[in-house]
């Protein structure tokens, strides 16, 4: 098969032709139809994720087709529309026992723990577990989008955010993450705020329901407390740097949430938190990593309802020669809305 590989870290990755993967007893391997290109990919390029072995093919927000399937596997077959979380539960562990497979103890990654979905064909362990089933009417590169940057903002918001009407929300950078969340929390009623440096992104933030748009090169804290008179409710650094979190935590009223959404890794590993603002108005601090593929269902009723429509947020489609530019360009420059590879 096709595929994007890097043999060392920071070197330019090369498109090649590798073998076939072959389902596991309880896996299934997926055609890939379209695949983002993440920050987190960028991450794993670095050196960043100590999960990944060399060779390595990134990937690992996709939506394909089911190729093959394991001899265990019940709920899926040959022919079927799918997507899969970012994060796959093991289905045994103590987390996956409580339907906290975000967190499984044992987590497999595409593109991270083993090969990715910069290639036609990609395996994923424990289908039944896994395994998300698509609309008929979602396109390929849309559902690419779900398994990371926009399941991972829903659960951000609604699971861990607990955002509702009325609400003051703030958005600290506007990616795929943050447009993401933009029109997430704006369908849960809240009152949107965006901030990043890019006009383009924020025209964007506006137009997907936010309220204000916040230049992120100004006072940002001080004009978020004007806006809301008195701070956030909830604020999510959507981005993942010292400035963002910082900014996300001081720009809350007092008992608010802070949800660290975008990773932190490398140099920006270990940020100075601002302690007395968190001791001394019982801020909340909260981590949200992916979203379990149970939890879809909640997800793509409201997609389906109309409340919510991530085909807003895809941005430019590449072929997959271009994927290793898209990739090594992702901390220096990012397209508004997620760039998705759809031609093998």
């Amino acid at each position: 098969m096709k595929a994007v590989l890097f043999e060392k870290f920071q070197e330019a990755p090369k498109v090649v032709n590798v073998a076939d993967p072959a389902p596991e007893a309880h896996g299934v391997v997926l055609k890939v139809e379209a695949t983002g290109v993440c920050r987190s990919d960028w991450h794993g390029w670095m050196g960043h994720d100590s999960d990944i072995d060399l060779p390595h093919i990134p990937g690992h927000e996709l939506a394909g087709v089911v190729e093959a399937v394991g001899k265990d596997v019940k709920n899926w077959k040959v022919g079927d529309r799918v997507t899969v979380p970012f994060i796959c539960g093991c289905g045994s562990c103590s987390e996956c026992h409580a339907g906290h497979q975000q967190v499984c103890l044992h987590q497999e990654q595409p593109g991270f723990t083993h090969w990715g979905s910069f290639a036609e064909y990609v395996p994923i362990h424990q289908a039944d577990l896994n395994v998300v089933a698509l609309p008929e009417a979602m396109d390929f590169a849309t559902a690419a989008s779900l398994g990371c940057r926009f399941a991972t903002s829903f659960r951000a918001v609604i699971d861990q955010g607990k955002v509702s009407a009325g609400q003051w929300v703030a958005v600290h950078g506007c990616g795929g993450v943050g447009l993401s969340a933009v029109m997430i929390a704006s369908a849960a009623g809240a009152n949107v705020i965006g901030v990043d440096l890019d006009p383009e992104k924020l025209a964007l933030a506006k137009e997907l329901g936010a309220v204000a748009a916040i230049d992120g090169k100004g006072d940002v804290v001080e004009a978020i407390k004007e806006i809301t008179k008195g701070g956030a409710h909830v604020s999510l650094d959507a981005l993942g740097h010292p400035a963002t979190m910082t900014n996300s935590i001081l720009c809350l009223r007092p008992r608010g949430k802070h949800i660290q959404v975008g990773l932190m890794l490398g140099d920006h590993a270990a940020p100075a938190v601002p302690m007395p603002k968190i001791v001394g108005q019982e801020i909340e601090l909260l981590g949200s990593h992916g979203m379990q593929a149970h939890r879809y269902g909640a997800m793509l009723d409201m997609v389906e309802s109309g409340k919510l429509n991530p085909a807003r947020l895809v941005g430019d489609k590449i072929s997959i020669d271009a994927a290793p530019e898209a990739l090594m360009n992702m901390d220096k420059f990012q397209s508004v809305g997620a760039t998705v590879i759809t031609s093998f």
